[in-house]
């Protein structure tokens, strides 16, 4: 009751303070210490004061302040530990404060890396920019904010806006000067630093579009940046509203919290959509590099009031970057994408009962559900008409803030004769998803009619569906018909499908091969030299299954395989290249000296100088291999597996608690963790000491 009272006068506090304050402008300096995890800036905040006020609030989360002055006029002031008290000094109409500040933020900013690796960012999604920076958590407050920031001299520094200049500072570090010309929300101010190389491209409409990557993957520029300016030059035609903003940044950083994040006109996304031609067949970009942009209008534009219309921001993202990819991939992928999401509604309806339009909603509501609403509306009033209400929406609401409602009226009046009140009841505020609705919305589709028709024959026997089988693996149907045929064929005995089979490796499609190889576990001889070939896909995925299968299914070639695979490497995470390390523990005829070698790599990638995806996948292994407690280089997994759990990631953190939880039952490892704790940093032992002490 405590909490939820505190919330609720937070909430209304900040909301007497917009009707009465209003922050316009915001010159700051910022220059974050890698080395003390510490940030020191200043800020000149412009504001006008409407109506009387007797405090007012920046938020400001276990900061230091000095020199506080308003009006060029040093002033009294409280620090709370959560906000800056301004009591004195301010008059009505226009007024400045200007001070110095210091903080060791526990969140929001991240310093990540090693060495010449070293990155700084942040992630400030929601309310926590105040960590870092004195601003806002009030969504409602928007404010221009022109940033300069203190870098090494010989990494870049990037945030928001249009870089304007950048002066030596000494000769160790250089001054970057950003400046924005419209107002955001504080939630949406960005910084990273790090050493990137970057491109720069124009959109159709002149925009500048700045691609960042780090130094050893600049071959990857085009396989991670593919489409992006054709995703750009489409988003504004079928958005129909000029892209709100001077520039588009975007940029790649180590251990990222989530997989992108739409600060204003200075997107930041996870390093593992950084790939190859290859890895842009498993997992790419293009979705995230859609969905991201589309929120410079659905978000940072137009933001919505609260979080009871969040959807209003991931729904409208979620669906323009569908769009998107369906403008790139084809109206199949688009009607696929959509049927998958449709099945997880419908199966979360059943235990999920938020609705949409509620602030604890979940994200496959908030984004995929509020994506379905959006298509329904679309679909029902016409494209046309749609666009209309949307760009008359923007331009009526741009740097403002938003409802429900506020959208609907613009569909209303384009659109009188479609229900609002009993859209909004049906698909926002009951929980339930609507099948049938759904269901006749993709059967629009021929491929989804195609896909659906195949589902049935499941029913049917092999022999009743032999020729459907024939011609549909013959077609130019989209993959998905040809993967559930595959499906359907798993549990047949070898001899009555391989002529499926093979017809389904010749249509050398990458995603019917891939179930091919995820759906085959049993390998006959006669099949031995053609299951051979996915050995050489374009998929690191396709790659990992066959070899995993080749490995259990022949162990006279196990030799051989391990051969093919020496220089493997795979996607960011390492999947495949640690799956090669263990089964060559695991290979009996394998040299002890190549088995030596390639434990230490293992138990390398685990260490902290790699990214916590990799990390996983080398720990998730590296026990798994045969006397592993009898190696000298486990102790160094150990210590490295203790050292996940004072990441930043909590993924990660709850991976390895988990996993020395379950190693803790063995008596060897639960001996060698405890010789281990002298060994160990304060905050590690803190942490191990935890996980041995529980019963």
């Amino acid at each position: 009751m405590r909490l939820l009272f505190f919330l609720l006068f937070t909430v209304f506090t900040f909301a007497q303070q917009t009707a009465k304050v209003d922050f316009i402008k915001c010159n700051s300096i910022v220059a974050p210490d890698f080395n003390l995890k510490k940030v020191v800036g200043s800020a000149v905040y412009h504001f006008k004061v409407l109506k009387p006020i007797d405090t007012i609030r920046i938020d400001a989360k276990n900061m230091n302040f000095s020199q506080v002055k308003i009006n060029n006029q040093p002033v009294k002031f409280k620090n709370n530990s959560k906000e800056l008290l301004l009591f004195e000094g301010f008059t009505k109409g226009m007024n400045w404060v200007s001070f110095s500040y210091e903080a060791i933020p526990k969140q929001t900013i991240y310093f990540v890396g090693q060495g010449d690796n070293r990155q700084i960012w942040t992630q400030g999604q929601g309310k926590y920019t105040s960590h870092w920076m004195p601003s806002f958590d009030d969504v409602n407050e928007k404010v221009v904010f022109n940033l300069k920031i203190i870098s090494p001299k010989d990494f870049v520094a990037l945030s928001n806006g249009v870089l304007k200049k950048t002066i030596p500072v000494d000769n160790s570090f250089k001054a970057w000067f950003y400046e924005m010309q419209k107002p955001m929300s504080s939630y949406l101010l960005a910084m990273v630093i790090g050493d990137f190389r970057n491109k720069v491209i124009a959109s159709k409409s002149g925009i500048p579009l700045q691609f960042f990557i780090q130094p050893n993957d600049t071959a990857k520029f085009e396989s991670t940046y593919r489409h992006s300016k054709q995703i750009f030059d489409y988003l504004e035609k079928e958005i129909g509203f000029k892209y709100p903003w001077q520039i588009y940044k975007q940029i790649p950083v180590e251990d990222f919290l989530y997989a992108g994040m739409e600060n204003t006109s200075c997107t930041i996304f996870a390093q593992d959509f950084v790939i190859d031609d290859i890895g842009f067949n498993d997992r790419n970009y293009v979705n995230v590099n859609a969905h991201e942009l589309a929120h410079q209008w659905f978000g940072d534009l137009v933001t919505a009031k609260s979080g009871k219309h969040h959807w209003l921001q991931e729904g409208f993202a979620t669906y323009y970057a569908l769009l998107a990819e369906r403008e790139v991939f084809g109206e199949d992928y688009f009607y696929h994408q959509l049927y998958r999401t449709s099945l997880q509604l419908k199966n979360a309806a059943k235990t999920d009962t938020i609705p949409v339009m509620h602030e604890k909603a979940s994200t496959l509501s908030f984004y995929q559900k509020g994506a379905w609403a959006l298509h329904t509306i679309r679909e029902a009033i016409g494209p046309k008409l749609f666009q209309k209400a949307v760009k008359t929406y923007l331009k009526k609401y741009q740097y403002k803030n938003v409802e429900t409602d506020d959208f609907l009226a613009e569909i209303k009046k384009v659109a009188p004769t479609f229900d609002t009140e009993k859209f909004k009841k049906t698909w926002l505020e009951d929980y339930r998803f609507q099948t049938e609705e759904a269901n006749a919305l993709l059967k629009k589709n021929t491929f989804i009619q195609t896909l659906f028709e195949t589902q049935l024959l499941r029913k049917k026997s092999l022999t009743e569906n032999r020729q459907k089988f024939m011609t549909l693996l013959q077609s130019n149907i989209f993959y998905p018909v040809k993967t559930e045929i595959l499906y359907q064929l798993k549990e047949v005995s070898f001899q009555d499908k391989k002529e499926f089979l093979v017809l389904a490796m010749q249509t050398n499609d990458i995603k019917v091969r891939q179930a091919v190889a995820e759906f085959t576990e049993e390998i006959p001889l006669e099949f031995k030299a053609l299951y051979e070939t996915l050995l050489d896909d374009a998929s690191y995925d396709t790659r990992e299954i066959a070899f995993m299968n080749l490995w259990k299914n022949f162990p006279e070639s196990r030799i051989g395989y391990l051969s093919k695979a020496q220089d493997w490497i795979g996607n960011n995470d390492l999947g495949l290249r640690t799956t090669v390390l263990l089964l060559a523990q695991m290979t009996a005829d394998l040299d002890e000296k190549e088995k030596e070698k390639y434990f230490k790599e293992l138990v390398d990638y685990s260490s902290p100088k790699y990214e916590s995806t990799t990390r996983q996948s080398a720990l998730s292994v590296v026990f798994q291999v045969k006397q592993a407690i009898e190696r000298e280089e486990t102790n160094e997994a150990l210590k490295n597996l203790v050292n996940a759990t004072t990441h930043h990631k909590w993924q990660f953190t709850k991976f390895a608690r988990d996993y020395i939880r379950k190693l803790l039952t063995v008596d060897s490892y639960r001996k060698t963790f405890e010789s281990l704790l002298p060994t160990l940093p304060e905050s590690e032992k803190i942490q191990l000491e935890k996980l041995l002490s529980e019963k």
